[in-house]
């Protein structure tokens, strides 16, 4: 008996305040789409097990860019803390049943569902290994962490995600050079414009 793929759920993490950017970078428009809708719609083309979006800063408001997509949301209370609070409130929040997790941001405007797509299919493929996006001599996210990672996510504190993580360990790289330019300050939004 052939032992079923392994199943992936979903987390993106949107809970930040864009405080160099000086307002909501995840409803900055790309096409008349905020760049948080973007981003849950490219990870729900993935099909996770389960897919939950991280709010912090100004919850309300961003969970109504998310109106009819079939996600959960959750609120890091504790989101001013840095990025390890949003992200272990993501892995707190995501199904039991999914073997890996799939973490994107929305500060990155050239995300697209088919480079999440390559990650998924790189990680089914060795599912013990973590697949992560490579980017500007870097790997970085969107990455998908297998379960067997979630306790030492767990165990992060401060302003940090998993890419200590990924330098340290044998990590399957999918490139995607294209992820290197995010979206933090006016300069930025005004490149992408």
């Amino acid at each position: 008996m052939s032992r079923a793929a392994p199943r992936h759920g979903a987390i993106l993490l949107a809970a930040g305040a864009s405080r160099r950017l000086g307002r909501a970078k995840q409803l900055i428009e790309i096409d008349g789409e905020p760049l948080l809708r973007r981003a849950a719609r490219a990870l729900l083309a993935t099909v996770p097990l389960d897919c939950v979006v991280v709010l912090g800063h100004g919850a309300e408001r961003l969970h109504a860019a998310l109106d009819g997509l079939p996600l959960r949301s959750v609120v890091a209370a504790d989101h001013a803390s840095g990025m390890s609070t949003s992200l272990r409130a993501g892995v707190a929040a995501l199904d039991t049943r999914c073997d890996g997790a799939l973490i994107a941001l929305t500060d990155q405007p050239a995300l697209r569902s088919d480079h999440l797509l390559a990650l998924c299919e790189a990680w089914r493929a060795q599912p013990r290994r973590a697949a992560a996006s490579a980017y500007a001599d870097v790997l970085g996210v969107p990455a998908l962490l297998p379960r067997a990672w979630f306790d030492d996510l767990m165990r992060l504190r401060g302003d940090v995600g998993a890419r200590e993580l990924l330098r340290a360990r044998d990590v399957v790289a999918v490139e995607a050079p294209s992820l290197a330019h995010d979206l933090d300050t006016s300069i930025d939004l005004d490149a992408i414009r």
